[in-house]
């Protein structure tokens, strides 16, 4: 009897560690997916304000008189837009000259969030988002690496153990980009901080912008002053009801429906910008930029690097978040970077290490779907087994996006691009390095297929 019992507890303190383990998954898995949403919140405002530039350079350029009654004469804006008109007449001439050589640039973005100081929107603000931008000219490529900013970090100056995300509030951007360079040992070349409120004020500056609300959204927050009141169908959104319809997440899909909906919002934005009428607010738009927008580069800078944007190879654009795990101490959460991983992501998309995939390795696939996708996952299997590529496993998975994720060193661009020749379905799909493997430990890279 003594021994049966024994058993029996042996055997529910195995069920209970079994249960431990699969919750902590989970809610790493959890964790995982609303990082990569606050990283594509955060990418999305920034297109949005290059959008904001690459559009002014390129309408400005060829109306030198508006410019110069709007802005003056002998201003800079209209000295600069007058030098891009004249250039623009040398039809040999390059389309883009990277202002700083042929070499490499990291670029910091940052996110903060709002401040109760109207007259100063920076000082004592916390960066909501930390986006490290790698962009090569020559190649025309872009690398990206979200930086949770939960990370735990030192801070220089003996500000000791902190989140990363504090370093700002505690030392301006010197000291975020002093924190990021000692952590990743990269060098800073250039940062743009972006504030809470530039979407806000762009769609003001532009008198509202279209899109199709997909459901009825209601939504009360009298503390925090968030007002949603929106019907489905067509709406021209007011700067109040963007916000609304940006930060909606009361549904079912929560984070993934309000990250869909930044994306709609955002082709609602280009169409916009591209309308004649918005030549007049350019003037706006930019002012919106000055006061939203922080940065050390000069107007010139900017301009050369959205001037860059129409040449970048879709197909050679890589992301990555900083790979490690949910750790709570007392009531502070902490994302603890694992050091190996995290140097493998920085030596793969900072340092643009070159990767020499072995010869001969049998390399295993996962697919993850979301509803109404089994047709195209069992096309998808039999595409990869004629190209002698083993399916490991397959599975319902909540994503915005159709997603190509590598998980080995052996998955680079190089072979996504020629396994795009082998299985075609799989073209166009955004390139992710995530060396964790949440999805299946057998795959050397996971394909998500979302949407209907």
């Amino acid at each position: 009897m003594t021994n049966e019992t024994n058993r029996r507890m042996r055997s529910k303190t195995e069920q209970n560690q079994e249960n431990a383990r699969q919750n902590e998954y989970l809610l790493q898995l959890k964790q995982h997916q609303e990082n990569q949403a606050k990283f594509i919140r955060r990418v999305f405002i920034f297109l949005a304000f290059l959008v904001c530039v690459f559009v002014a350079v390129f309408i400005l350029a060829g109306n030198q008189k508006f410019v110069n009654e709007t802005f003056g004469e002998n201003s800079m804006v209209a000295k600069m837009f007058a030098k891009i008109s004249k250039d623009n007449e040398y039809k040999d001439k390059a389309e883009f000259v990277m202002p700083f050589g042929p070499r490499r640039q990291n670029i910091l973005l940052l996110g903060v969030d709002a401040s109760n100081n109207d007259t100063d929107l920076w000082t004592g603000t916390r960066t909501d988002t930390i986006i490290l931008v790698n962009i090569d000219p020559r190649s025309k490529s872009v690398n990206a690496i979200s930086i949770p900013r939960d990370s735990k970090v030192y801070l220089p100056d003996n500000n000791g153990i902190q989140k990363i995300n504090a370093a700002h509030a505690i030392g301006g951007v010197g000291m975020t980009i002093k924190t990021v360079e000692d952590t990743l040992g990269v060098k800073i070349d250039k940062y743009i901080m972006v504030h809470d409120n530039a979407v806000k004020a762009i769609v003001d500056a532009l008198g509202g912008v279209d899109v199709y609300v997909e459901k009825p959204m209601h939504y009360h927050d009298y503390s925090g002053k968030l007002h949603i009141d929106l019907a489905k169908g067509e709406h021209r959104l007011t700067p109040e009801q963007a916000v609304g319809y940006l930060r909606f997440r009361h549904d079912a899909l929560g984070d993934i429906g309000r990250t869909q909906r930044q994306q709609w919002f955002l082709r609602g934005l280009l169409n916009e910008l591209q309308k004649p009428e918005t030549i007049a607010k350019i003037p706006e738009i930019i002012s919106v930029v000055q006061k939203y927008v922080k940065t050390n580069m000069s107007l010139y800078e900017l301009t050369q690097y959205a001037a860059m944007t129409k040449h970048i190879d879709m197909d050679k654009i890589e992301i990555a978040m900083l790979p490690g795990a949910p750790n709570k101490k007392g009531y502070i959460s902490y994302w603890i970077l694992d050091p190996e991983k995290t140097q493998d992501v920085v030596n793969r998309l900072i340092y643009r290490e070159k990767i020499h995939p072995e010869e001969g390795v049998q390399l295993n696939a996962g697919i993850m779907y979301t509803n109404g996708n089994t047709e195209k996952v069992e096309a998808l299997k039999a595409e990869f087994e004629a190209a002698g590529i083993k399916v490991a496993c397959s599975g319902h998975l909540a994503k915005t996006h159709t997603q190509f994720i590598a998980h080995s060193k052996n998955i680079t661009n190089e072979y996504y691009n020629w396994l795009k020749k082998k299985v075609p379905s799989i073209s166009g799909y955004q390139f992710v390095y995530e060396p964790v493997n949440y999805y299946c430990g057998e795959a050397d890279f996971t394909v998500v297929i979302a949407g209907k």
